[in-house]
């Protein structure tokens, strides 16, 4: 099976691509960052036990070792943690670091992003676009509407025009990011379900027909905040399953959440013809495709984004160049993939073999 990335490509395409995105050539804004041997990159990560977080960390520490960029790294203790982001952000202007990447948690660190750039220091935001954009200074991400589409249109064809009653597991119920509304309202898209404010989770109609597939009836049970963690999967699944245990579709906006609903409906003797759909793409995800545990999941490439952006502020600093946006976007692609081994007419998709082929974790 094709191999999309190999550690040898990934460097490759990182140069390649980093240079191939450039918009324009500059000075840099911040000699000291620019005037010592090394360049400063400081990666700021919504926690350091997500499976993603922890690839992007390899992901970044490699193309720093090979580039002799000084890479400090800090993480919130989780998804609600802004306050640790916004401590890692001052200490990297202290450090007078040459810039930044981050997975914003939330909006509540935007203020520190913004008096960052104003002090010279370049940021990129990887896996979680701000809103608005231009919060940052360009993000490299996965297009996270994309990858909730192509799990809305293989959940919507699998169904075969039965009713879908549809449980919804999200990262949060009190705060509004763009990872979190896109992957759900994608979703929703792709099953052919009318939405509501394409930019705000829960403001669907919560029955009604889906004309996806064969379309059929639907209806939303609920949604839930998950963190994006198993155990907020698992309670998730739980509240839902207490609310109405006919569930038959369930969406997870990653695979930790995914295996932790799975748990759930196991444990109540529901987990047989529920329909499981998520998105990342990790090692232990595609393995839980493989073994049915998921349908389909959306895969993403966290080392690749991690591996640009370190390459990015390396050019920056060195040579002048800026990365640009991908083509009608307001950020930088670094693509997906569905993966599953039951393929549905007209949505595409690549096997299991392929995911594990280019799985992190």
């Amino acid at each position: 099976m094709k191999k999309l990335f190999s550690r040898r490509t990934l460097a490759a395409f990182a140069v390649i691509g980093a240079s191939s995105l450039i918009l324009t050539a500059c000075s840099s804004s911040s000699d000291d960052a620019g005037s010592g041997d090394k360049v400063g990159v400081s990666l700021i990560l919504k926690n350091d036990t997500n499976p993603f977080f922890v690839a992007m960390t390899k992901g970044a520490k490699a193309k720093a070792a090979e580039l002799g960029v000084d890479l400090s790294v800090a993480a919130g203790k989780d998804e609600n943690d802004d306050a640790a982001q916004i401590a890692a952000i001052e200490n990297a202007i202290s450090k007078k670091d040459a810039g930044i990447l981050i997975t914003p948690i939330s909006g509540g660190v935007y203020a520190a992003i913004t008096k960052a750039r104003e002090a010279g220091l370049y940021v990129i935001a990887l896996d979680t676009p701000t809103d608005p954009a231009d919060i940052v200074d360009i993000t490299f991400a996965t297009d996270n509407c994309k990858a909730g589409e192509l799990i809305g249109q293989w959940a919507a064809a699998k169904m075969g025009g039965k009713k879908a009653v549809i449980a919804l597991l999200d990262i949060f119920n009190d705060k509004n990011v763009p990872t979190d509304y896109c992957r759900d309202n994608g979703f929703l898209k792709g099953m052919g379900i009318p939405l509501g404010d394409p930019k705000k989770l829960a403001d669907e109609p919560k029955t009604g027909k889906y004309t996806g597939g064969k379309g059929g009836a639907y209806q939303i049970v609920g949604n839930v905040a998950t963190l994006g963690a198993e155990d907020g999967g698992r309670t998730g699944m739980e509240q839902l399953l207490a609310k109405n245990p006919n569930i038959n579709l369930v969406y997870t906006l990653n695979e930790p959440a995914a295996a932790g609903a799975y748990a759930a409906l196991k444990a109540a003797g529901k987990e047989k013809g529920v329909v499981i759909v998520s998105v990342d793409g990790g090692r232990a995800g595609v393995e839980n495709v493989k073994a049915g545990v998921i349908g389909a999941t959306s895969q993403q490439y966290p080392l690749l984004m991690a591996d640009l952006g370190v390459q990015a502020i390396y050019d920056i600093i060195k040579t002048g160049t800026k990365p640009a946006t991908s083509d009608g976007l307001d950020f930088f692609d670094t693509g997906v993939k569905l993966i599953t081994d039951d393929p549905q007419d007209g949505v595409p998709s690549e096997s299991v073999q392929y995911g594990l082929d280019n799985a992190w974790g």
